[in-house]
């Protein structure tokens, strides 16, 4: 299974964006995934390579590319207060851009997931890119805040017109059952097409197998498996 790293041009900013292909000619769907907080790592790349595996080109552009070096180093959380939707979308719209350019891949057949702040990626391009045909959120927090000016996710929920597939954790705190039973509850209100499994006994995170202390085997090899039947459902 092929992989590689190119750079994209964003806003005059080089960003690195991982890539992972499937076997054969194509032209193959896709799915571009948001990273984690941990950033373009380990996890996020091993998650690319396993939606190659299953028949999807995976890209995975690096949202921390405009951060100096002071920001990167230091606490990873700290990261979140320096992010602003405006340049997020623009960059998940580069690696977009990317994918239905390629004549091997579908541009009819893109989906979009993300895991942590990813997972509120994954909502807000739902909602603001008619592209995607569905989007998988894991445990996606702040998804009724902004960041920087502008709607938040939440709010921008009836521009979504694609099926949403969202794990949470049980004992997440971020989103929590309560914020989940919102999002269920607006979903709805709006006729929108979506499904929800919550796994007990998992914490946010429960998928980084990096993260010894949040990660849930168990719940992460049902959530994928789940993944991976909804995204062939709607893109194959």
């Amino acid at each position: 299974m092929p992989s590689f790293t190119d750079k994209l041009t964003v806003g005059g900013s080089q960003m690195d964006m991982y890539a992972a292909l499937p076997e054969g000619s194509g032209p193959h769907p896709a799915v571009v995934i948001a990273f984690h907080v941990g950033g373009l790592d380990d996890f996020d790349r091993k998650m690319a390579d396993h939606l190659a595996e299953a028949g999807y080109v995976a890209v995975v552009p690096d949202l921390f590319h405009r951060f100096p070096k002071e920001v990167m180093d230091g606490p990873r959380l700290d990261r979140l207060g320096h992010l602003k939707d405006a340049d997020i979308i623009a960059d998940m719209n580069a690696a977009v851009d990317f994918l239905t350019a390629n004549p091997s891949i579908d541009s009819g057949r893109l989906g979009v997931t993300g895991f942590c702040m990813g997972g509120r990626i994954a909502w807000l391009m739902a909602a603001t890119n008619p592209v995607f045909k569905c989007t998988v959120p894991f445990y996606g927090g702040n998804i009724m805040g902004n960041w920087g000016p502008g709607d938040t996710p939440f709010s921008m929920a009836s521009n979504i017109n694609c099926p949403m597939l969202f794990h949470f954790g049980s004992l997440d705190g971020n989103p929590s059952v309560d914020d989940r039973d919102k999002f269920d509850a607006e979903l709805t209100r709006l006729g929108k097409d979506h499904v929800f499994h919550t796994y007990e006994g998992a914490n946010h995170a429960f998928m980084d197998f990096t993260n010894p202390d949040r990660f849930h085997e168990e719940s992460g090899k049902v959530a994928w498996t789940r993944t991976i039947e909804f995204f062939d459902q709607h893109l194959k």
